[in-house]
């Protein structure tokens, strides 16, 4: 109780509540690796380069690895709750961190109501193919919203216990139908040829590519909890790179026995036909009718981690801006007894209605509008930021005169390649949206004008209030309390020189 005091005292997050493996199966529930499965890869596939989709996500990992490499690097001397914000404050500059915490936040905000759009439909699908009643969306919803609020004001333990068990449960159904597969195809009927770069490179790759590292985003989101990690300087970069590995594996494995399940040449026209029931069908044959409705199901409980995940993510972004000034100083506010930012999950849950309400009011379909049109819109945010913070990374150094493979050569190619999949992304935006709808396909166009916004703030900061301006991306996480007392109420540590 006396550390929650200390940190509701402070204005900081609980410290030492998470481990390793607490952070790597909160990143991996947000990413929903079911809903990836059996949403995105299908699609990937029917559309994309086919067969070679296992391939091309053995590439995305190793894109994001060279990634990671310089975004652990620079941990040391961010320590933020800001993560993306933080780290291009540090390096580009504080008004272009300000511009990076607007489109954080908005793209976050963004993923996180698609999810919850498609949990709903999913939701009420399921229902209905399992008693035959028909249930609202809105209903699902608004309970939805309510569990995730409560449990994003407790103790950031609870979420990642609630996590960790949705995690475990969809992960171990995907293995043992990876393992049915494998074993029903025998050695003679494994086939590598997805990892062959005929068929990697085959027509559709640029679709692919974007389905791929789209499918890989939340990974970047270690550095958030920065403030409520055991010994941060450890925990941090082993669960950025183990959640980067742990997808990666999960993602090429689960992908390349799919398609074993149907035949490399087959594949494309089979998951074209109908990719959004290619996984459940497959579950079907392998597991019967009993394995088809569990997948069905652990698809809701991935996309439900999914909308906790991303809430958890959101409110520390809100929280580290309040506490550095950019946002109302009421959203820095942490509970007295959880440590957990409350205010900030309060706003949250209130923006989250109101999104909710207004497609509820409209008429709108939870799936075909509101999964759909927002979706996308957050991927391309987040896609941006990781070439923007990637590419900031040697940028730093550089200014310290660092140079070395991780600070330097690392980052660089990283953000090239990140940059240029973010430019495919822009480029085949419908295929992403699924729609030729105007409307829908000019909505990453807002972060421009959210852009020119923070860059505005910033300057404002910097001329009228510079004592504000001089605390934009500030290292806000206690040193490491040492095994016989406990650091002082109010110490934060010094960023390295």
């Amino acid at each position: 109780m006396a550390d929650v005091r200390d940190a509701a005292d402070t204005g900081s997050l609980l410290p030492g509540m998470l481990g390793t493996w607490d952070i790597i199966f909160m990143i991996l529930a947000c990413a929903a690796p079911m809903g990836v499965l059996a949403g995105i890869i299908p699609l990937a596939i029917a559309f994309g380069n086919g067969a070679g989709m296992p391939g091309t996500l053995l590439g995305m990992c190793f894109v994001i690895l060279l990634f990671a490499v310089g975004y652990v690097r620079m941990m040391p001397h961010v320590r933020n709750a800001g993560a993306f914000y933080a780290y291009i404050a540090s390096s580009i500059g504080k008004e272009a961190g300000i511009a990076a915490a607007y489109i954080a936040v908005t793209a976050y905000i963004c993923s996180a109501t698609s999810v919850l759009g498609a949990m709903c439909y999913f939701v009420t699908d399921f229902i209905r193919h399992a008693t035959g009643i028909g249930t609202r969306w809105e209903i699902w919803a608004a309970l939805t919203i309510a569990v995730t609020a409560w449990l994003g004001v407790r103790k950031i333990t609870m979420a990642a216990k609630v996590l960790t068990i949705a995690l475990l449960a969809e992960v171990l159904v995907i293995m043992v139908l990876d393992v049915l597969i494998l074993w029903h195809k025998g050695f003679s009927g494994i086939d590598f040829s997805s990892f062959s770069p005929t068929t990697i490179f085959a027509p559709g790759l640029g679709i692919a590519v974007i389905y791929a590292i789209n499918g890989c985003i939340g990974f970047e989101a270690t550095a958030i909890y920065q403030e409520e990690a055991r010994n941060r300087a450890v925990t941090i970069p082993r669960a950025t790179y183990g959640a980067v590995m742990v997808l990666g594996s999960f993602y090429v494995l689960s992908s390349w026995c799919l398609v074993l399940s149907i035949l490399p040449g087959d594949v494309k026209a089979v998951a074209g036909a109908d990719p959004g029931r290619l996984v459940a069908g497959v579950a079907e044959r392998y597991m019967g009718v009993i394995g088809r409705e569990l997948l069905g199901l652990l698809t809701i409980t991935s996309l439900f981690a999914a909308v906790l995940g991303f809430f958890n993510n959101i409110t520390r972004y809100m929280f580290a801006m309040a506490r550095d000034g950019l946002l109302p100083r009421v959203l820095g506010h942490v509970h007295p007894v959880h440590g957990s930012p409350s205010a900030a999950c309060v706003v949250l849950t209130l923006i989250l209605s109101v999104v909710v309400s207004l497609f509820a009011l409209a008429g709108l379909d939870p799936l075909l509008n509101l999964a759909t049109s927002l979706s996308s819109m957050g991927a391309v945010g987040l896609l941006l930021l990781l070439t923007t913070t990637s590419l900031s990374v040697p940028l730093f150094f550089a200014r310290r005169r660092e140079f070395s493979l991780g600070k330097t050569l690392s980052p660089l190619v990283g953000g090239i390649l990140i940059a240029i999949a973010t430019y495919l992304s822009l480029t085949n935006y419908s295929a992403l949206t699924g729609t030729t709808l105007a409307v829908v396909n000019k909505l990453p166009w807002l972060f421009l004008p959210l852009a020119i916004l923070g860059l505005v703030h910033g300057t404002y900061l910097r001329i009228a209030r510079p004592a504000v301006f001089a605390r934009v991306g500030s290292t806000q996480v206690e040193e490491e309390r040492p095994a016989s007392g406990r650091t002082a109420p109010g110490t934060v540590a010094v960023a390295a020189a």
